[in-house]
C-alpha cells in the first residue's frame, strides 16, 4: 500500500485501490495501514503531498497553485489551509522565506519489522573506495543523550528530526548522520547525531534545540556499496562497515584521523550505502 501511494500520490487514491494492492478487504486493509504506519490512509497521503509541495516551493520557481495541483490537491484554497495547518506558515510565505519545517518522512512499515540482528551475507558485494576532500564548514546538529547509533537516537530524539533536516539546505545536498569525535561531544550528550553541513560563514536560522559546530578542512575516504533492495538495507550497511573496518589506508598514503566525525548518508537502495571516514596523510 505504501509503495502504491508513493507512485500514485498525485492521483486520486481510494481505499478500494489500496485494498486491492494489499489483497485484503477494504476494512482490514484500512486497519492494517493504521496499525503499521500510525496514520489513516487519508492523513498519510495528505502529509506526503504537503511534504512534496514544500520541496517544490523551496526551489523558488514554482507557483503556489502549480504546487497544489502537481501534488494532488483539488484547489489552491484547500491546499493553503492544509499547508498552514501542517507547517504553521502559508505556502506564499514559505516560498518567499523557506524556514526549516518538519517534512513528513514516510518510513516503510517493512523496516519496522526488521530487527538489528546480524545476518549472514548472501554473497560478497563490491565496495568502492575513493578519497574526497571536505572544506572548512559548519554543521547544524541535533544531539541525543547517550545514543551511539540510529535506533537508540530515534528512541531519544524521535525520527521526525530527519523531516526537519530535509527542509534545510546542506552542502552535500542532503542531511548527514555523524559519529562525533570526543572533542565535539558535550557532557551528557550523544556520540551519534544528525544534522546538515553548511558554509563556514553560515549565520542563518538555527532550529530550537540544535547546536552549531565548526568542522575543519579534512580528507575522507568514501566507502560506497552496490545498489540494494530496500528491505535489505541492514545487510548493505553491514557489508560496507565490514569493508571499512578491514580497510588499511596506509597503501594510499593515509592513516585514520580520529579528530573528525565519521559521516553516514541515508541508506538509499538506488545508489548504495555510503559512509565516510576521515584520514590524514602519513
Amino acid at each position: 500500500m505504501q509503495d502504491y501511494i508513493e507512485t500514485h500520490a498525485e492521483e486520486e487514491i481510494t481505499l478500494a485501490a489500496l485494498s486491492a494492492q494489499a489483497m485484503f478487504s477494504p476494512w482490514h486493509a484500512y486497519r492494517l495501514f493504521c496499525l503499521y504506519t500510525g496514520y489513516t490512509p487519508a492523513a498519510y497521503v495528505r502529509r506526503l503531498r504537503l511534504a512534496r509541495a514544500a520541496k517544490k516551493l523551496k526551489c523558488g520557481n514554482c507557483r503556489v497553485i502549480d504546487a497544489a495541483f502537481d501534488c494532488g490537491f483539488g484547489s489552491a484554497d484547500g491546499f493553503t489551509r492544509a499547508f498552514f495547518k501542517e507547517f504553521g506558515v502559508t505556502p506564499i510565505e514559505y516560498a518567499r522565506n523557506p524556514v526549516p519545517v518538519s517534512l513528513f518522512v514516510p518510513y516503510g512499515a517493512k523496516y519496522k519489522e526488521l530487527k538489528k540482528e546480524n545476518k549472514a551475507m548472501k554473497e560478497a558485494k563490491t565496495v568502492f573506495v575513493r578519497a574526497v576532500k571536505k572544506l572548512q564548514r559548519k554543521a547544524i546538529i541535533k544531539r541525543g543523550v547517550k545514543a551511539d547509533e540510529y535506533f537508540s537516537y530515534c528512541e531519544e530524539v524521535g525520527c521526525d528530526v530527519w523531516g526537519l533536516l530535509l527542509s534545510m539546505d546542506s552542502l552535500c545536498g542532503e542531511p548527514v548522520c555523524m559519529y562525533l569525535p570526543q572533542s565535539m561531544i558535550k557532557p551528557g550528550t550523544s556520540l551519534y547525531v544528525q544534522g546538515v553541513e553548511t558554509e563556514k560563514n553560515y549565520a542563518g536560522r538555527v532550529p530550537a534545540g540544535f547546536d552549531v559546530i565548526e568542522l575543519p578542512e579534512a580528507e575522507y575516504l568514501e566507502f560506497k556499496g552496490e545498489p540494494f533492495e530496500e528491505e535489505e538495507y541492514e545487510e548493505a550497511i553491514f557489508q560496507v562497515k565490514k569493508a571499512m573496518d578491514k580497510f588499511n589506508p596506509e597503501p594510499m598514503g593515509y592513516v585514520w584521523d580520529e579528530s573528525n566525525p565519521r559521516i553516514q548518508l541515508e541508506p538509499r537502495g538506488e545508489r548504495g550505502y555510503i559512509e565516510l571516514k576521515a584520514v590524514k596523510k602519513i
